[in-house]
């Protein structure tokens, strides 16, 4: 099977009819209804979607064959993967974090600063959590001021940081 990506988390059940309440993982949420179906993380169970509706921060999932609570109660802190090739595809410039978080970070004179262990979602852009070899931490804003190129074929970002930015260089 190929590569699957988290795209949702089930947090409960809604109703007695066997529909379940996911917390999405995706800036876009209308996602959902493009899915004809999802699989368990854990189990790789394949299931097939007929509904989708929304709450605030919360999608309503009706599963083909799961016609009761106690049936999808088992799934109940499961996450709902997809395919790599059900991904959709983004504008330029733009990302998947699944993507990004891995990558090597070198800045514009090939020194190497680490490799992305996170990413930190604030309100006006993201932070990339970067961690060298010798477990320092760096903080970089994934502004163009900043990250000068991603280059996901040779797995590197091209960073340009401010004086004091990264203090052990």
């Amino acid at each position: 099977m190929s590569k699957q990506l988290r795209i949702g988390q089930i947090v409960g059940t809604h109703g007695l009819k066997g529909a379940v309440k996911v917390y999405p993982l995706t800036d876009y949420i209308e996602r959902f209804e493009e899915l004809d179906y999802v699989f368990v993380e854990e189990t790789n169970e394949k299931l097939i979607i007929t509904g989708v509706k929304y709450k605030p921060n919360i999608v309503i999932l009706q599963l083909e064959n799961y016609d009761d609570i106690n049936k999808v109660e088992k799934f109940r802190n499961s996450y709902l993967m997809i395919e790599e090739r059900q991904r959709r595809k983004l504008p330029e410039d733009i990302h998947y974090i699944t993507d990004i978080i891995g990558l090597s970070v070198y800045t514009l004179d090939n020194t190497y600063v680490g490799k992305i262990e996170n990413i930190i979602q604030s309100g006006s852009n993201e932070v990339y959590v970067i961690k060298d070899d010798k477990k320092r931490e760096t903080l970089i804003p994934s502004v163009k001021e900043f990250v000068v190129e991603i280059n996901l074929e040779e797995q590197k970002i091209i960073v340009s940081p401010i004086e004091g930015m990264i203090e052990w260089l």
